[in-house]
């Protein structure tokens, strides 16, 4: 595909997404036809009769997990090509910074509660900043006269350890009855309980993070030269770095609201789209936020379809991910090309 243009194989992608789509309303346990959506969405818009079955199973369930699942992948992708760019290095994903785990620790402090969904999506993404807010501390600290890079990526690792110990421990002390298994439900990588109205909030914070790293995505390409490259153009790299970090965490902690933590998708997606669009983030931002969607989609496809009862998200994403986790090991343990 190398003789085409990235903005042809970004169309690509664009029009085998818009397909996947479509082909998802077709597919679970009820099965439905190709006229039975749109008799479902005729009469959710008021101009064809509305069938009573068809439209609970296309408007109330899959139409939601549809555009949640394409609404996750996209924003792991996204921010995991972010972090890759800014920290130079292809092992890079959104949790790097404790964002995951500090999310996941903020919802269920709300679950154990009893908070409405809109807290639960509030304290998700205080959660998250928290934790991003005390890995940069740290990272300020440890990083003086040394590699910022690596004592960042260090103190990132540290807080998930710290967050994620915090969630046992709320975990432990939840009723097992009660609290516990809305925890562990919550937590399973899954997309099941996505409901339009739980979409909303999610969509506005992805939506406030996407479109900063969008209008700046060429500045974000001069990441990849290092600060000194960087500052002889005049860019201020700080600042910069800070926007990425902050519009990543948004992004992120979006998406664990809505599935829990799912591994791997930050990580993986943006090297796929590397091999069809190239290294240029003009292209890779895009091509991420489409092929983290279809990724992400064809996988939750699965998860309800491949077995009787459906199988967690992160247990696909991880079988798809290990072995391509282990090439970028043999392929970049010299370092970053």
């Amino acid at each position: 595909m190398s003789k085409f243009s990235p903005q042809f194989k970004l169309t690509v992608l664009v029009l085998v997404l818009v397909a996947t789509i479509f082909t998802s309303f077709l597919l679970g346990r009820f099965p439905l036809s190709l006229s039975d959506v749109i008799s479902a969405f005729g009469g959710w818009l008021g101009i064809a009769p509305e069938t009573h079955t068809a439209s609970s199973v296309v408007i109330e369930l899959r139409l939601p997990r549809i555009i949640g699942a394409v609404m996750v992948g996209a924003a792991l992708s996204v921010s995991g090509a972010a972090y890759q760019v800014m920290f130079r290095n292809p092992m890079v994903s959104p949790a790097i910074l404790g964002v995951s785990a500090g999310a996941a620790f903020g919802a269920a402090v709300a679950i154990l509660w009893s908070a409405s969904a809109f807290f639960i999506h509030t304290m998700t993404f205080v959660g998250g900043l928290c934790a991003v807010a005390i890995t940069h501390v740290i990272g300020a600290k440890l990083c003086r006269g040394g590699n910022a890079t690596l004592a960042i990526i260090l103190s990132g690792i540290i807080v998930s350890t710290l967050f994620t110990s915090l969630l046992s421990m709320i975990k432990y002390v939840a009723d097992p009855y009660d609290k516990l298994p809305v925890i562990v439900y919550w937590l399973m990588e899954s997309l099941a309980s996505i409901s339009l109205d739980s979409l909303f909030f999610p969509l506005i914070f992805m939506g406030a993070a996407f479109i900063p790293l969008f209008l700046l995505r060429w500045r974000i390409n001069l990441l990849s030269f290092g600060d000194e490259e960087a500052q002889t153009l005049g860019i201020p790299m700080e600042r910069l770095r800070l926007i990425v970090i902050l519009c990543a965490t948004l992004l992120t902690a979006a998406a664990v609201s809505l599935s829990g933590i799912i591994g791997l998708v930050g990580m993986i997606v943006p090297h796929l789209v590397r091999f069809i669009v190239g290294s240029d983030f003009r292209f890779l931002l895009p091509g991420s936020a489409l092929m983290g969607g279809l990724f992400l989609l064809a996988s939750d496809n699965l998860a309800r379809t491949l077995w009787t009862m459906e199988i967690p998200l992160g247990i696909l994403t991880s079988l798809f991910g290990v072995p391509f986790f282990l090439y970028l090991l043999i392929k970049y343990h010299h370092g970053w090309d």
